[in-house]
């Protein structure tokens, strides 16, 4: 992908990232049932990587994905200095960390867009306010559809392991990755530098991420038809991953 390219796509992300966490024109961000769904999915996600977290070279990647693409933090720092990336960073990093970055903000944007159709139709629940159960997230979830989409936003998650996974392989991208922590903190980059470090930190440790990424896009796909297909327990079943060979360094 060339530069023109990549700062093309980055715009699209962000003006979408702009439109979709704007109260003013998406009043659902005020709803009182988007908070509480935030945190059911988190307790959700954290309990199906009880089996990452237990393996201590999985568990960084594990609390990666929890944090950095799936959980409840606020992205908008981080995706705001991606605007501002590419005369500076795109001299320092190798294109794909930048690559890795703008699929990050596309995760975090489908994610919210996805999080709000749902939020509204638990809105419409009998009683919004009261704790939402198992069949009240199903119920959203069908009710908010989109199967395609949803195909997407694993496959946004399991793209950017896989692109942090490449670039460990890679000789030097460290080397470059450290070089580039002043001048980025300098310029107010930090969220977005912290985020990358984080995860090639994260894949440096797992080793080989496979076994890791294979589990992950198995388990979120079984979820999500179950989820469509109405099964009273559709997060059951996640079977445990074998611990991934450890890199050779």
């Amino acid at each position: 992908m060339s530069s023109p390219e990549l700062r093309q796509r980055l715009a699209r992300r962000l003006a979408w990232q702009a439109e979709v966490n704007d109260p003013v024109r998406q009043p659902r961000n005020r709803l009182p049932t988007l908070a509480p769904l935030r945190a059911w999915q988190t307790r959700r996600l954290t309990e199906g990587f009880a089996d990452f977290l237990d393996h201590p070279r999985m568990r960084p990647a594990a609390e990666f994905f929890l944090t950095d693409l799936y959980g409840e933090r606020d992205f908008s720092a981080r995706d705001r200095d991606v605007a501002r990336i590419m005369p500076l960073m795109s001299r320092l990093l190798p294109e794909a960390l930048l690559v890795a970055a703008a699929d990050a903000i596309e995760l975090a944007v489908l994610s919210h867009a996805f999080d709000l159709k749902m939020a509204a139709a638990l809105a419409r629940r009998p009683k919004p306010r009261a704790p939402i159960t198992l069949a009240d997230y199903g119920d959203a979830y069908r009710e908010t559809g989109c199967p395609r989409l949803r195909a997407h936003q694993i496959d946004l998650i399991l793209g950017v392991g896989r692109i942090l996974d490449a670039a460990v392989k890679k000789h030097g991208v460290f080397r470059l990755l450290r070089a580039s922590r002043l001048p980025a903190r300098a310029a107010g980059l930090g969220e977005l530098q912290g985020f990358l470090e984080r995860g090639f930190a994260a894949f440096a440790e797992l080793g080989d991420a496979d076994a890791f990424l294979e589990a992950i896009g198995e388990r979120e796909r079984q979820a999500s038809a179950r989820l469509f297909a109405g099964h009273p327990d559709p997060f059951a079943g996640a079977s445990g991953v074998a611990a991934p060979a450890k890199r050779r360094r």
